[in-house]
């Protein structure tokens, strides 16, 4: 049997899920990596993958994983807006990154793609109409932790352009789409659990406005910029700028549940994500709502898609609407799961 040329690291999240699904279809064998959450049966089914556990901040683990490698895919990442989590979630998306780049440069990795956030692109007081890809970080208030672990790891991804490494980025926004395992669980987990939330009929909506994307475009434009000529690039991936009401909105009349319909404003949500902080210091679940996220959703930000259009004219963005469509079918197929 050969051995894998592609890597994908974070195989088991929703981007990777799709992702392997999608490179399982070529005639190449890919290794899938996962740390905590190992894929369910059917992921593991899939054809030319072969699945493996690493631990990313391990550098002989990545040393062994990267040996015959041509391809990475990084797309692991930790994604918290917790306090409790800042400070391994700064040290994984940093280092984690650091220890593949310096693995790639060392295999001589034909290319390596790196999924960041719009969130690198950094939030302040006065940001222009549009956010393009050619925005420089600031530090400020409006930045996310999250976003700020993104932004360093992109500086490593530069690092190994610098040191002759053929790199490309992409920032997308909120990646929307149904989880590919069977178990349920992953409706509880990351933008797939808004889903859940609307379910439930939680009745109330901010004033913000964030870029959205469909899971299987952002697969799409990651693919086919590995397999462009296209080097030492970042591109914002991005269908469309819309408030969250719309969004949830639509997702509850696909239910068939009550939209939200209680506007929340700045000081209802600075009082909710206190409460929600004061009851993980004593239960130590992770909020829903924390203080990063009630500042986002009342952020109005609007994201420039044009680049990634320009640069790959026959490349075409998934209409939202369809997006939350086959979301909602996908969900009532299966078993509706609890918070």
């Amino acid at each position: 049997m050969n051995s894998p040329t592609i890597l994908v690291t974070g195989a088991s999240g929703l981007l990777g899920q799709h992702l392997v699904h999608h490179l399982s279809k070529g005639n190449r064998l890919v290794r899938a990596l996962y740390h905590h959450h190992p894929p369910d049966a059917q992921l593991q089914q899939l054809p030319n993958i072969i699945w493996q556990p690493c631990d990313l901040l391990d550098v002989f683990q990545v040393e062994e994983v990267m040996g015959g490698i041509e391809y990475v895919y990084h797309c692991a990442a930790v994604v918290s807006f917790s306090r409790a989590d800042r400070n391994f979630m700064l040290h994984f998306n940093v280092e984690s990154t650091a220890n593949l780049v310096n693995e790639a440069l060392e295999h001589d990795v034909r290319k390596f793609v790196f999924v960041s956030s719009i969130a690198a692109l950094g939030r302040t007081e006065h940001q222009q109409a549009h956010i393009t890809e050619s925005v420089e970080w600031e530090e400020s208030n409006h930045n996310s932790h999250y976003g700020l672990s993104k932004y360093l790891a992109e500086l490593e991804v530069w690092r190994g352009a610098g040191e002759g490494l053929n790199i490309t980025i992409v920032n997308p926004g909120i990646i929307l789409g149904e989880p590919l395992s069977t178990t349920g669980d992953g409706w509880n987990k990351g933008s797939s659990k808004l889903m859940t939330v609307v379910n439930k009929q939680f009745p109330f909506y901010t004033q913000g406005i964030n870029a959205w994307v469909d899971v299987k475009d952002v697969v799409q434009a990651m693919t086919e910029l590995m397999q462009s000529n296209i080097v030492n690039e970042r591109f914002i991936l991005c269908a469309g700028n819309f408030a969250y009401k719309e969004i949830f909105s639509q997702m509850a009349l696909l239910l068939g549940k009550k939209s939200p319909h209680i506007p929340a404003g700045k000081l209802l949500t600075s009082i909710v994500w206190r409460f929600n902080a004061i009851k993980e210091l004593f239960t130590g679940k992770t909020p829903t709502i924390t203080k990063e996220t009630a500042t986002t959703a009342q952020r109005q930000s609007f994201y420039c898609n044009e680049k990634l259009l320009q640069w790959i004219p026959n490349f075409t963005y998934t209409p939202i609407h369809q997006t939350l469509a086959r979301m909602a079918s996908a969900f009532k197929s299966q078993k509706t799961p609890s918070i």
